[in-house]
């Protein structure tokens, strides 16, 4: 796929550069189980890690929805918990439960014997990442991505997904305990997106998913400092690519959020992307907001809706379109190629 350089529509969308009104498409788990080339290929694999720890799979399964549907950038196939696997809590997928860790933070013995990140435990990561760079067209950009730091500790006390009531228990009668925790986790972040730069990625991307958890108040604690520390060990370490930062069920932080440093904020689908875009347009990109049921109905709605979007947003420049969370399985494909449509046709006329 050989092609002269181009400065990907991403990357000048999240500098806020005049894009003559063209706004870049791609979706969150936009490749996953809704495909039927994805689902053939996980069944070869045997399970989800198998895709996830098979360079060639991984990048495979990267390429798949660019092939489709063309999306301006392609997210490298992977999996958040893949960090705290490799700091040895033994990450599984258990049939109708989703991940589990075998070896979840309880104690302060279990924290304090957490090991230092090692990014060559994830060396099959950054083979996937220079595998699918090789491949994508040099106007695709590749988005390398983490966890952040308190999402990551929900799931590294909890052990799963869910309420997180061990996670939330230990932030009210141990929170130093659980900073030690967030700590770590933000160097271990740093550490993983730096390797994942230099080994391709154009753009990173920090999805705090559970940011919505953190009490009222200790925000600056859970969600910001971290951030911002991922922010400065990245640059400190010379990595310049654009960062894109999702706190979901957090639009209330904002403000302070994009000045952490981060180039984009995602906004989730129950967040007002037009009133953000008019506090924030120009000093960070907005990445969103569709809301990922819409995809579950007709092209004609998912038409209308994707409109609503691309009107929403009333600054001059800095709009990724997304979801404002993660395709569901359930997803026609006929819904996502009149999504891609709308916005190819309609960004245009909605900046106009």
């Amino acid at each position: 796929m050989s092609a002269a350089p181009t400065k990907p529509l991403l990357l000048r969308t999240l500098a806020c550069e005049d894009t003559a009104g063209a706004t870049p498409i791609w979706v969150m788990r936009q490749a996953g189980r809704y495909l039927p080339e994805y689902r053939e290929l996980r069944q070869k694999a045997g399970s989800f890690l198998a895709l996830c720890r098979d360079p060639a799979l991984a990048s495979e399964v990267t390429l798949q929805p660019i092939r489709r549907f063309g999306f301006d950038a392609a997210i490298i196939f992977s999996d958040i918990l893949l960090v705290p696997d490799a700091l040895g809590l033994e990450l599984g997928f258990v049939d109708g439960e989703g991940p589990v860790l075998g070896r979840p933070l309880r104690t302060a013995a279990a924290v304090a014997a957490l090991p230092s990140f090692d990014p060559a435990r994830l060396a099959h990561l950054d083979e996937a990442i220079a595998r699918t760079r090789a491949e994508l067209p040099a106007a695709t950009a590749l988005i390398g991505f983490t966890g952040g730091a308190f999402t990551l500790a929900c799931y590294m006390v909890d052990g799963r997904g869910g309420d997180f009531w061990q996670a939330r228990r230990m932030l009210h009668a141990e929170p130093d305990l659980f900073q030690r925790i967030i700590d770590a986790n933000a160097t271990a972040i740093a550490s993983s997106l730096a390797a994942q730069a230099a080994a391709g990625c154009d753009v990173l991307m920090v999805f705090d998913s559970w940011a919505g958890l953190a009490p009222r108040g200790r925000e600056e604690e859970l969600l910001l400092n971290p951030l911002r520390a991922v922010m400065a060990q990245l640059r400190a370490a010379g990595v310049a690519q654009p960062v894109i930062a999702f706190l979901r069920n957090a639009s209330h932080l904002a403000a302070a959020a994009a000045a952490t440093g981060v180039a984009c904020l995602g906004v989730d689908w129950q967040s007002d992307l037009g009133a953000l875009s008019r506090e924030l347009g120009g000093r960070v990109a907005l990445q969103g907001n569709l809301d990922p049921a819409v995809l579950l109905t007709d092209p004609a709605t998912v038409a209308r809706e994707a409109q609503r979007v691309l009107a929403a947003y009333a600054a001059p420049a800095g709009h990724v379109f997304n979801l404002g969370h993660g395709v569901d399985k359930e997803t026609p494909v006929a819904n996502m190629e009149a999504l891609v449509a709308a916005v190819r046709e309609g960004s245009g006329a909605a900046r106009g």
